[in-house]
């Protein structure tokens, strides 16, 4: 591979263009100052690979933004990648287009359980898992991860016990894990899969930022330990938060089994959904055969903006516990010792320091007094930001100590 030079340092003033993370982040401070960068919602504040963005200005020159279909080039691409970074083989016909992994584990939601079933999530966790339970009137059953005090492990004997009850019919399992960044070993997946396996539980592996690993780290799919396994699960997956397109609106949601794949495509065209975004399509398919280089890089900036951010904390800030990063590029913090409640610790945050994270508590009430931090962004923006977090606490009285 030729190396070639990325641009990791340009942030671009996202306040005019309808981001949602922008936007978010002037209602909850009007008054925010010029040049302040959110750190919430997961996208990143980086330009994308100019190779997608130069092969989308070709592709508009000659193509017709007609009603479209998934090519095989595109097809192509998506297992080629899972087999080279992922050692996964997968078969086209088991590769479903969604509009988002958000998206696919609502139609799973649908799809293969029934109002009033249990649907098991390991909590704090991403929160739209609470909304497709909830919404959809079925029963959200917690089985919270064990924190050790630095780090997050899952507990397999409540697992156990809940996946016995025979009313609870699915797992929404996240991995890694977003919020707290773990990325499971094989050892751990193949015990939540043997529980699953013995209670006939459906696992749905949301699996968005497996391409996003630390140093160090290995991931591993899932479906990929066994052929009984992969029997018994969709995984979803998506080049969104890889190569930053989640407002192209294309995930490859992968289902081995027919009859399940049969199921699920019943359902989603219950909402009249049939193809995809013709940009999208296009967009997967550079990332996937021409941007393995600059996610390379991406890789190198998390980690070292994680290590940055771990080092200043320890620092000016070691009443602040910040977990290692083994996964995604998003960050958990315990600010918890600083003493305030959710409420005034978000005040705090928004207006005091002018700095914006996701809140903890809508990951669930495990969450309550921590904070994720997208690390997606330059490690300038990054520093100058917890530098004012510093200086805030400092003016409040806190002791940054402890």
């Amino acid at each position: 591979m030729s190396s070639k030079h990325y641009d990791f340092t340009t942030v671009v003033d996202r306040s005019c263009h309808g981001s949602a993370k922008w936007e978010q982040m002037k209602r909850w401070n009007p008054d925010v100052s010029p040049g302040v960068v959110p750190f919430s919602v997961a996208d990143m504040e980086l330009k994308n690979p100019p190779e997608i963005t130069e092969g989308l200005k070709k592709y508009i020159d000659e193509a017709i933004l007609g009603y479209c279909m998934p090519t095989e080039d595109y097809l192509n691409a998506v297992c080629g990648w899972m087999e080279r970074r992922h050692d996964w083989e997968i078969k086209k016909e088991w590769i479903i287009g969604s509009p988002g992994v958000v998206n696919a584990f609502f139609t799973a939601v649908k799809a293969f359980t029934e109002e009033g079933d249990g649907i098991m999530i390991q909590t704090p966790v991403y929160y739209p898992f609470y909304r497709a339970i909830k919404s959809n009137r079925r029963t959200l059953v917690k089985n919270p991860l064990k924190f050790t005090g630095s780090t997050y492990v899952i507990d397999f004997e409540d697992l156990e016990e809940k996946a016995r009850d025979p009313k609870n019919k699915m797992l929404l399992f996240c991995s890694p894990h977003n919020p707290v960044g773990r990325v499971w070993t094989p050892e751990e997946l193949k015990r939540v899969g043997e529980i699953c396996l013995e209670n006939d539980v459906l696992i749905i592996s949301d699996e968005i930022h497996f391409d996003l690993i630390m140093p160090g780290n290995q991931h591993t799919v899932f479906a990929d330990l066994s052929e009984e396994l992969a029997d018994h699960m969709m995984v979803c997956t998506a080049p969104s938060k890889t190569f930053n397109l989640a407002g192209l609106q294309t995930s490859n949601i992968i289902i081995p089994n027919d009859k399940l794949r049969g199921r699920y495509l019943e359902e989603m065209r219950t909402s009249g959904a049939y193809s995809l975004n013709i940009l999208g399509y296009k967009a997967c398919e550079i990332a996937y055969t021409q941007c393995e280089e600059w996610l390379e890089q991406l890789i190198k900036l998390v980690h070292h903006n994680h290590l940055e951010l771990k080092n200043f904390m320890a620092e000016n800030l070691p009443v602040i516990k910040v977990f290692d990063l083994e996964g995604t590029y998003l960050q958990w913090m315990d600010f918890r010792c600083l003493g305030l409640d959710k409420e005034e610790l978000e005040k705090f945050l928004h207006h005091e320091a002018q700095i914006f994270f996701d809140e903890g508590y809508v990951f669930g009430e495990e969450g309550a007094g921590f904070e994720r931090m997208n690390l997606a962004c330059p490690t300038w923006v990054m520093m100058e930001a917890v530098e004012r977090l510093a200086v805030a606490i400092n003016r409040s009285g806190a002791s940054p100590f402890g």
